[in-house]
């Protein structure tokens, strides 16, 4: 998955900390990422501190992989020098590129996550005064009410439904082309085994019994925390397909089943541990 980034090791602890000349520091522009492809070595290259025109401006630290920093930087008006090779992409357009190593993937993904949360964050929703960055810990303080605000994370589950030697296959009506599996956002007053209830019965209409937990997932593009979890089909197994939601759901054996075009996501793993036989 696209966290997977072993022997490297992420380090999301807070800590004030100003830039150095070589570390790398992420520019957005409505969505985008400034960033560099190199096709033949199939990685990613973000530009690093010296290389932005300014004669001050200021970056925020969001991470660390290994003994490499990564920074955001703080002011839309600078604009990074016109460097060869980079232009701007959508992290969509990032992961559909073949990659040697999920790392600097995984860092624009990480750090989209925080710069969609300052981004959206700038005013209190308290007294409306300007948010600022708080001193100690990755929070957003209001300097008049002292209101805090934490990184927001949407917590939601995957869920591969069995029926025998068959999996529930997907397909949503808009947005992603590829095969899915049941899915959707945890509502407040639920636990996550109540959410996996309620999106079955409301995208396919069927009852589950034996849910059982698999592995969880952050997934920057949403700001979400993806729990996945296995469960069995309860009694008929007709599907009673949500058509404004989905636009393909269908009972699909294991040597049926079309993975995702890459390894990133916790959807597709699921989908391909049931796929190779394993006992879920």
């Amino acid at each position: 998955m696209i966290q997977d980034i072993l022997p490297s090791k992420f380090y999301n602890h807070y800590k004030q900390q100003s830039p150095a000349d070589s570390d790398t520091v992420f520019y957005f522009s409505d969505g985008k990422v400034y960033v560099c492809y190199d096709s033949k070595a199939q990685m990613l290259t973000f530009p690093a501190f010296k290389d932005f025109v300014c004669s001050d401006f200021t970056a925020t630290y969001l991470f660390s992989i290994d003994d490499k920093n990564y920074f955001l930087l703080n002011d839309k008006k600078v604009e990074p020098a016109n460097l060869e090779g980079f232009s701007f992409y959508t992290l969509r357009e990032l992961r559909d590129l073949p990659l040697s190593s999920n790392v600097e993937l995984f860092a624009a993904f990480s750090a989209y996550h925080l710069w969609k949360w300052y981004d959206d964050n700038k005013f209190c929703g308290r007294c409306a005064h300007t948010l600022e960055h708080d001193t100690v810990e990755r929070a957003l303080v209001c300097p008049d009410c002292k209101t805090k605000i934490y990184p927001r994370i949407n917590p939601a589950v995957i869920i591969g439904i069995i029926n025998g030697d068959k999996i529930l296959i997907t397909k949503y009506r808009i947005g992603y082309a590829h095969s899915a599996l049941v899915a959707g956002f945890t509502e407040f007053g639920e636990t996550l085994e109540q959410t996996v209830e309620r999106e079955v019965m409301e995208e396919v209409g069927l009852k589950i019994k034996n849910i059982r937990y698999y592995k969880s997932q952050p997934w920057a593009l949403d700001q979400d925390l993806l729990a996945g979890f296995f469960c069995d089909v309860d009694g008929d197994d007709k599907i009673k397909m949500d058509e404004n939601e989905l636009k393909y759901a269908e009972w699909v054996s294991r040597n049926e089943i079309e993975l995702q075009p890459n390894n990133y996501s916790l959807t597709n793993e699921m989908m391909k541990l049931f796929k190779s036989g394993v006992d879920v």
